[in-house]
C-alpha cells in the first residue's frame, strides 16, 4: 500500500528525512521518533501535501507526485491540529467532506460513519460541546466517510484521556481489521507496542530501526521495551552534545 524509495527532503541545509526505503501492508504502522525527527515531514510528503527533494513514494499504487490527485482521492489524513468548525454540528462537519469528496450515496454514508464512531445520538450538537475524545472520533467519521484505502494519522490520541484514547485505539483497529492500512505517528510508545504491527523509529530524518514491537524488544533481551528499543535508537540532545564534547577531547589528547 505504500512504498518508499530513498525518500528524501531538504530545507536549505538541513535535510529534513534522508534516504528513506520502506514498505507498508495492510496493518497498523506506527512512525516513532522525537520532536524534529522527521515524523510530520514523512506523512506530509506521502499525503502530496509536501513535494519530495529526490527519491520516490507510491501509495495504493500511485506516484505521489506525478499522481497526487489519484493518491488524495485513496487516501484521509487526520493531522494533529483539531480539523473541525466548531460553529457547525457534527453531522454538518461530516457532511461538508462527503461534499468535498463527492461521496455516492451521501446520506447514507454520514449516518454510518456516525454509527461506526459511536457519534449518532449528538450529531446535531454543536462540536463546540463536544469533549476532546468526542472531536477526535468526529474527525475520524469525516476521514472516513469516502472510504479511503489508507489512513493517515499524526498524534491520533494527543491529549486524550486514558478511556478516550482506548476508544479511539479500539475504533483504528477494527477499521484495520477489515481492511484499512493505517500509518500514523505518536509519543506514546505504550499504544505503539499494543496496538501497532509495526513500528519504524526514526531520529534526524533515518530510519535507525524497525520492525514489529515484539521483534525489536526481542533484540534486546527478555525483559526490554518499546522504550528501552526508543533510546538505543535516539540520542538525546545532551548525549549529542556531550558526544561532540568527548569526541572533542579525544582529538585533543591525541595531538
Amino acid at each position: 500500500m505504500i512504498e518508499v524509495r530513498n525518500l528524501s527532503k531538504n530545507f536549505g541545509n538541513l535535510w529534513a528525512v534522508r534516504e528513506m526505503d520502506l514498505d507498508v501492508e495492510n496493518e497498523i504502522f506506527g512512525l516513532l521518533g522525537p520532536n524534529g525527527a522527521g515524523k510530520s515531514t514523512t506523512v506530509m510528503m506521502l499525503t502530496t501535501l509536501l513535494k519530495p527533494s529526490r527519491g520516490s513514494a507510491r501509495v495504493c499504487g500511485y506516484d505521489v507526485v506525478r499522481e497526487s490527485k489519484k493518491v488524495r482521492e485513496s487516501i484521509s489524513y487526520v493531522p494533529q491540529d483539531m480539523a473541525l468548525d466548531r460553529k457547525l454540528t457534527g453531522r454538518e462537519n461530516v457532511r461538508l467532506y462527503a461534499k468535498i469528496y463527492r461521496t455516492p450515496n451521501r446520506e447514507e454514508r454520514i449516518e454510518e460513519v456516525l454509527e461506526l464512531l459511536d457519534l449518532a445520538e449528538r450529531a446535531d450538537e454543536l462540536v463546540k460541546t463536544y469533549s476532546g475524545g468526542m472531536r477526535r472520533r468526529l474527525e475520524l467519521a469525516q476521514a472516513l466517510v469516502h472510504e479511503p484505502e489508507v489512513l493517515f494519522l499524526d498524534e491520533p490520541t494527543l491529549g486524550l484521556d486514558v478511556a478516550a484514547r482506548k476508544k479511539i485505539w479500539g475504533h483504528i483497529k477494527s477499521l484495520q481489521e477489515k481492511g484499512m492500512t493505517i500509518f500514523m505517528t505518536t509519543h506514546y510508545l505504550e499504544e505503539a507496542e499494543t496496538y501497532c504491527d509495526r513500528v519504524a523509529i526514526i531520529d534526524k530524518g533515518e530510519i535507525k530501526a524497525i520492525g514489529s514491537p515484539a521483534g525489536l524488544k526481542g533484540e534486546l533481551g527478555e525483559e526490554a521495551s518499546l522504550n528501552d528499543v526508543f533510546l538505543k535508537n535516539v540520542r538525546s540532545r545532551e548525549e549529542e552534545t556531550r558526544f561532540d564534547a568527548d569526541g572533542f577531547r579525544n582529538i585533543l589528547g591525541r595531538r
